[in-house]
């Protein structure tokens, strides 16, 4: 694991900035690009990506959701690699938890523990917000129930067949985690 990787939580402020920007559209493409689950299958169109991106940013602009990213390179010019979002859910009944989405890393940096680096840091933003549990689904087949429960999350529904991704249908698995 590269000692120039670090996590922050993004300011409202932040999430106007381009330069940020740039880098989560080139991780998120580039993650998409490489099979990962993250809302997109190759080959990907990064206007398409764009437009998501931004409506992450608004959300986060607006306050209503928190954005996690995890940077490389130190100095004044860090670079995003990384990112999470602690997506907020519909109002006051739900107000003590979040659905963890987007939780994504570039792909030089998969398979050496940037993922549990950033889902940590997620989980310590959770708490500064005085959350008690994060829910997710994971795209199932992917090997990615084993990486959420080795975090503490129990799989807590699946719904098969809920996914289809060029021509092959997968369950949609629903996991969650008391913080």
């Amino acid at each position: 694991m590269s000692d120039d990787l670090r996590t922050r939580v993004v300011r409202p402020a932040d999430a106007d900035d381009p330069r940020l920007r740039a880098d989560l559209l080139r991780t998120w493409v580039d993650v998409s690009e490489a099979g990962g689950s993250v809302g997109f299958v190759p080959p990907v169109d990064p206007a398409a990506v764009a437009g998501r991106l931004d409506g992450l940013l608004a959300r986060v602009r607006d306050g209503v959701d928190t954005l996690v990213v995890l940077e490389e390179g130190g100095g004044a010019a860090p670079r995003a690699v990384g990112l999470a979002v602690l997506q907020a859910g519909g109002g006051g009944l739900t107000a003590h938890w979040r659905t963890v989405v987007r939780l994504m890393v570039a792909p030089a940096l998969q398979g050496r523990g940037a993922g549990r680096r950033l889902l940590d840091a997620t989980h310590g933003a959770a708490r500064d917000l005085g959350l008690e549990h994060l829910a997710l689904t994971v795209r199932g087949g992917e090997g990615l129930e084993d990486f959420y429960g080795a975090a503490g999350y129990a799989v807590v529904g699946r719904q098969p067949r809920a996914l289809r991704v060029r021509g092959e249908d997968r369950d949609e698995v629903r996991m969650w985690r008391a913080l």
